[in-house]
């Protein structure tokens, strides 16, 4: 959808609009020539997405109290919205291609949406386009594990690199061989965090081995990676495993 908007309708239609699809804001002005080259190539690139992203144009002559509170200093200027804030911009006139890359950053891909769907067929799929895909991956990976395949999930892992979430499932997955630390998995799979996390803490600090060591650092790196840093329970976790480990 391509729209005119004014101060009038802003919050309505692109504020509140990029809670439910990207809404790209073409900046521009009838006298500025760059401007009458950019807009075909945005309207031309936005059409091409079938209702995934939205254009709204706004005249900045026209709406010059809009035009200050998003400090546009240059035109045209063009600043993606989604969720009510500005997450890309560009100023000046642009090629197709540079156009195209930016709108491709606000649609999601198909593995995306493969992703968000969830599901063991929608994540192979979403892996076969995007081989090594993390989230993917993981959340595949997991539904193996679940149901007792933890060969198949161990060699999905090993192709994700650079992810603590990865590394931390894999280890768990080796883990649950010895039936001291089943207990451990079992409390956080019941929500059980702290309970869990305090049995897998109390045995990387008993623990002589360096390879079974550092396995059990992953499966707790994991967890807090999971859990954020702002968790109450993943904060004093963290205290707990560098005090263990160093």
């Amino acid at each position: 959808m391509i729209k005119d908007v004014s101060e009038a309708d802003f919050e309505h239609e692109v504020i509140a609009r990029s809670h439910e699809v990207p809404v790209v804001v073409d900046f521009w002005a009838a006298w500025c020539g760059p401007c009458r080259q950019l807009t075909p190539v945005l309207e031309k690139a936005v059409t091409a997405r079938d209702g995934k992203v939205e254009l709204a144009k706004l005249d900045t002559d026209a709406n010059q109290s809009l035009a200050a509170a998003f400090r546009i200093q240059g035109i045209p200027a063009v600043k993606a919205f989604r969720d009510g804030k500005v997450v890309a911009e560009f100023t000046g006139a642009q090629p197709g291609p540079v156009v195209e890359r930016f709108l491709d950053q606000l649609v999601p891909s198909e593995a995306d949406a493969l992703v968000a769907e969830g599901g063991e067929e929608h994540l192979r799929k979403a892996l076969e386009l995007e081989p090594g895909r993390a989230d993917a991956a993981i959340a595949l990976a997991r539904l193996l594990h679940e149901r007792g395949d933890g060969e198949s999930a161990l060699a999905l892992l090993g192709n994700v690199a650079g992810s603590f979430a990865a590394d931390g499932l894999a280890a768990r997955i080796r883990l649950e061989e010895d039936p001291a630390l089943r207990e451990a998995f079992a409390a956080l799979d019941a929500g059980e965090l702290q309970r869990g996390l305090d049995a897998l803490l109390t045995a990387i600090a008993a623990e002589e081995d360096a390879d079974r060591r550092e396995s059990l650092r992953r499966a707790i790196v994991g967890v807090l990676d999971e859990l954020g840093v702002e968790h109450p329970v993943a904060r004093e976790s963290r205290r707990r495993l560098a005090a263990a480990l160093y």
